[in-house]
């Protein structure tokens, strides 16, 4: 029967550069930063850590889509189900997301939309630790996790750090879109253009800037 990878230790899932340590490693931090974010008061702190859990959601789910997902399904007999299931948490996530980055800061509407996706996320984490990924350490030798966390963890340096729906959920037109965009977000997020952590909440009779 499948073991959940959460409480495994760093051996067992194939060291510390294997894809499930890397997996793992990066969900405990997604959990961590929307713990804090709702234990916050000040604004702007919030939106801060916001945006440190949407770029690394979006970032960590670019690179599952780009190299572990393939994987998955070429190498695990229910590979193509499980991989589904985790795509359209991801789409719920872009889109929920999407909204919320269309609102300005403190507007009371972003409140449940970040409950609601920070609720998405942690599904996703229970789908992948508890269902995909230890299907994926049933199929796959040490040899394999290893060279797949290495090439996830290169392909995440250079992905899309922000919601955009225009890039598929699978390769090829995933990278094909995914890698121009990558650095058009990593500008805006250099520079803080463009995220609700800049924008004000706008007075009624004024229109909120873009």
């Amino acid at each position: 029967m499948s073991k959940t990878i959460k409480d495994q230790t760093v051996e067992q899932l194939g060291g510390g550069s294997s894809i499930l340590v890397r997996q793992r490693r990066e969900h405990e931090e997604m959990d961590r930063l929307m713990e804090q974010y709702l234990t916050m008061d000040d604004l702007h702190q919030r939106e801060q850590v916001l945006k440190q859990v949407v770029q690394l959601v979006f970032s960590h789910a670019f690179a599952e889509e780009t190299v572990l997902w393939p994987a998955v399904r070429a190498s695990v007999p229910d590979g193509e189900e499980l991989t589904a299931r985790v795509e359209e948490e991801h789409q719920q996530i872009n889109d929920l997301v999407a909204d919320i980055e269309r609102l300005p800061a403190g507007d009371p509407r972003r409140k449940d939309k970040v409950q609601r996706a920070f609720a998405l996320i942690r599904q996703d984490i229970r789908d992948e630790e508890d269902l995909l990924l230890p299907r994926v350490q049933e199929t796959m030798n040490t040899a394999r996790l290893r060279t797949l966390g290495t090439t996830w963890a290169a392909v995440r340096q250079t992905a899309p750090t922000h919601p955009h729906p225009v890039i598929p959920r699978r390769p090829p037109g995933n990278a094909l879109l995914g890698v121009p965009l990558s650095l058009y977000d990593r500008v805006r997020d250099a520079l803080g253009i463009g995220s609700s952590a800049s924008r004000q909440p706008h007075h009624e009779g004024t229109t909120p800037s873009e």
